[in-house]
């Protein structure tokens, strides 16, 4: 074929008078499978045994550390079962850290906050890691996974890692996963954890449950200020920063920090036996950090040395057990042979009006619980 092409050309006949073809380039030989397979194999990422792992983890080995994540994310057994044992080996290590959640309405600045509080973080000597559960898209289950774009600076920074996780439509499971991923990150050395949330929905809800600090950012100049935050999420709050504090909008925030401060007194006193604080900052022009940073170090003093900071570790300790118990029977179920054969007909009855969907509830969980006691 290469010869008829570069050889025969009928235009190079006499005949076509002023037309001439050159005989081309030479083609190159085809490739080698056998070349190609030996390269894919010399370079295939080597698999880590679970020692491997968690000598990697321990010795705050970042690229080590991001594949253990990785491993916590997946949704395969086996993968599952290696991320559960690395776990176990390094909660030991664990523990020893401050947990900080951020969550605010869409465009209260969350990224810019974390950065520039991130950065204030690392320059007074912490190892700070940050957690940010990425909104994914319903339909496709995709993510932009944006943060470490959004966070320049403080990516580079050597003493900060950044993860960005997908939420995937299933906040339980995210929330697991972050949980999982934090006692890793503790592990590896890091003591200063953000876990930025989503920021709509029952995010916060969950984060909350796993976090020493809740601070809840806000913006100034968007209308009525307390009609932009639910009053539950309120009472989460250790601390309300308004952000954007800068040029024309610093009355606005101040104006807002004021009203904010007059609905927290009508809020019953917190467990803690903390004052929830507001605080105006400027992400953009850095000011204001410093105080927010020593609103921190004033409400660790306060719960540590009244044995909250210890009771809500166990409290929340508690809570994922039992929440990772309901996941578990939740996904044996679904997962069951039986229930998996039928399930479709037993929906199809309800969606038609045949069954009642509580009959048909406790239908399959009978069928469920007579087949897993027959193994």
């Amino acid at each position: 074929m290469t010869e008829h092409r570069n050889v025969y050309h009928p235009e190079n006949n006499p005949a076509f008078a002023g037309i001439n073809v050159n005989k081309g380039i030479e083609q190159p030989e085809a490739v080698n499978a056998d070349s190609v397979h030996r390269f894919l194999k010399k370079n295939k990422r080597k698999e880590l045994s679970v020692d491997q792992f968690c000598d990697g983890i321990l010795q705050g080995n970042r690229t080590i550390l991001s594949r253990a994540v990785t491993l916590i994310e997946s949704n395969k057994p086996e993968h599952q079962r290696i991320a559960q044992e690395i776990i176990g080996r390094c909660l030991p290590w664990s523990g020893k850290s401050v947990r900080i959640g951020i969550t605010g309405v869409p465009g209260a600045g969350k990224s810019t906050f974390i950065e520039s509080f991130g950065t204030y973080l690392t320059s007074i000597g912490k190892k700070l890691a940050v957690l940010a559960i990425d909104p994914s898209s319903e339909r496709s289950r995709g993510s932009i996974l944006g943060d470490k774009t959004r966070m320049e600076v403080l990516a580079s920074d050597p003493n900060a890692y950044i993860r960005p996780s997908p939420s995937s439509g299933s906040l339980g499971g995210v929330a697991r996963k972050t949980r999982e991923t934090i006692l890793l990150c503790e592990a590896a050395g890091f003591d200063t954890l953000l876990i930025e949330t989503v920021g709509v929905g029952q995010s916060e809800t969950a984060v909350h449950s796993m976090v020493d600090f809740f601070l809840l950012l806000q913006i100034a100049g968007a209308g009525d200020e307390l009609q932009g935050i639910k009053r539950g999420i309120m009472e989460m709050a250790d601390t309300i920063v308004i952000n954007k504090s800068d040029g024309d909008n610093i009355n606005r925030a101040k104006t807002a920090a004021t009203l904010y401060r007059n609905a927290l007194h009508l809020f019953p006193p917190t467990l803690s036996g903390w004052l929830p604080k507001v605080l105006v900052c400027s992400s953009l022009r850095k000011t204001g950090i410093e105080e927010i940073a020593q609103c921190l170090d004033d409400y660790f003093e306060l719960v540590k040395g009244n044995k909250f900071f210890e009771e809500r570790r166990s409290s929340q300790s508690r809570f994922w057990m039992f929440e990772t118990i309901e996941h578990h029977l939740k996904n044996n179920f679904y997962h069951n042979k039986m229930i998996k054969s039928t399930i479709v007909t037993v929906e199809k009855s309800v969606s038609e009006n045949k069954l009642s969907p509580f009959v048909a509830a406790q239908e399959l969980l009978e069928k469920y619980f007579d087949a897993i006691s027959k193994h």
